[in-house]
C-alpha cells in the first residue's frame, strides 16, 4: 500500500518518528535506539494496526508483513429542517405558554434565535388567540366593567347594553389582533411577537420593552419601525367608529386617541412581559430542534 502512515513510538522517549510507505508498501526508519517499540500503521479507509517489537543492539530489524483490515463504513447525515417547519415547532411551544397555566401568552418568544413566521402562521396564531376560550372570558369581564362604570352610555344598560359592549370589546380585539398581528405583518414582513430579553441591567431592559412598542424585528432579522403595531392601532381605532355609540365617536380625534392608548398599552404589556410574566408562565421552551443527526 502506498502512502500508509507509520508512527514509531517508545515509552521512554517523548519524541516520535513517522514515515510513509513507498511504492511497494515498504518503509524504513533510521537512527533508532535499541529497546522495545511500537509501530502504528494507519491509512484512510482501514483500521489502524499496532505492531510491537524489540530492537537489539546492532540489529537491523525487519518488521513482519503487516495487514490492515478494512474499516467499517460509517456515515453521518445532518438533516436540516425547513425554516417553516422550525417556526411551526416554535409556535406549538408558544401555544403552551399560559400565564398561571390559564391565560394565553402566545405572542412572546423566549428562544434566543427564533425563526420568522410565515404569513400563514401569523394568521393561524391570530386565529387561535381570538378563539381561545379564555379570550371570551376576559372580553366578558371587560364588558362587565364598562357596564358597571356606564362607559359608552349610548349602549344603555341591562342585558342588551351588556351584549353591545361585549360585541364591541370583542370586535376591538379581533380587528386589532388580525390587522396588527397578521395582515400588516404579512404585508410588511414583520414579526408580531415580543422577543424576551431577560438579560442586562434593569434600565436596559426597561428601555428595550418600551421601545418594542414602536420597533420590531423584520422577517429578515433586523430591527425596524413597528408599522404593523402603529398603523394597526390606527386602523382598529378607525374601524371602531363604525360600531361605537354616536355620542362616543369623535372622528379622527378618537381614532388617534385610541391608537395612542394602544401603543401605550403595548409598552406597558411589554414591561410586564419582561419582568413579571416569565416567572408566572410554565412550559417556557428553551430550545427547539432545528436539525436531525443520523449515524447509520
Amino acid at each position: 500500500m502506498v502512502g500508509a502512515r507509520v508512527k514509531f513510538t517508545r515509552e521512554d522517549q517523548p519524541a516520535n518518528q513517522e514515515a510513509l510507505s513507498g511504492d511497494n508498501g515498504e518503509f524504513s526508519l533510521a537512527n533508532i535506539a535499541p529497546g522495545p517499540f511500537r509501530l502504528t500503521i494507519s491509512a484512510p479507509g482501514f483500521t489502524p494496526q499496532v505492531v510491537p517489537g524489540i530492537l537489539h543492539p546492532g540489529e537491523t530489524y525487519t518488521a513482519p508483513q503487516i495487514v490492515l483490515a478494512l474499516a467499517m463504513a460509517t456515515s453521518e447525515v445532518h438533516v436540516v429542517l425547513p425554516r417553516a417547519e422550525v417556526a411551526e415547532a416554535e409556535i406549538k411551544e408558544e401555544e403552551k405558554q399560559r400565564v398561571l397555566g390559564v391565560i394565553p401568552n402566545f405572542y412572546v418568544s423566549y428562544l434566543p434565535h427564533p425563526v420568522p413566521l410565515t404569513s400563514k402562521q401569523k394568521f393561524e396564531l391570530a386565529w387561535k388567540t381570538t378563539v381561545d376560550p379564555v379570550t371570551f372570558v376576559i372580553t366578558g369581564a371587560v364588558a362587565g366593567i364598562q357596564q358597571a362604570e356606564n362607559q359608552f352610555g349610548g349602549y344603555g344598560q341591562g342585558a342588551q347594553g351588556y351584549g353591545k359592549r361585549y360585541g364591541a370589546s370583542y370586535a376591538d380585539l379581533v380587528t386589532g389582533t388580525f390587522i396588527g398581528s397578521a395582515i400588516l405583518p404579512s404585508l410588511l414582513k414583520q414579526d408580531p411577537r415580543y422577543f424576551y430579553k431577560g438579560t442586562g441591567t434593569v434600565r436596559s431592559r426597561i428601555g428595550y420593552a418600551i421601545a418594542n412598542s414602536v420597533i420590531c424585528k423584520g422577517d429578515n432579522g433586523r430591527w425596524q419601525a413597528n408599522y404593523s403595531n402603529i398603523v394597526g392601532n390606527l386602523a382598529a381605532g378607525g374601524i371602531s367608529n363604525l360600531y361605537y355609540p354616536a355620542s362616543d365617536r369623535d372622528g379622527p380625534a378618537l381614532t388617534f386617541e385610541s391608537a395612542a392608548i394602544g401603543i401605550g398599552a403595548t409598552a406597558a404589556a411589554n414591561l410586564v412581559q419582561e419582568f413579571i410574566i416569565r416567572k408566572l408562565t410554565p412550559n417556557v421552551p428553551s430550545h427547539v430542534p432545528t436539525h436531525v443527526s443520523v449515524k447509520p
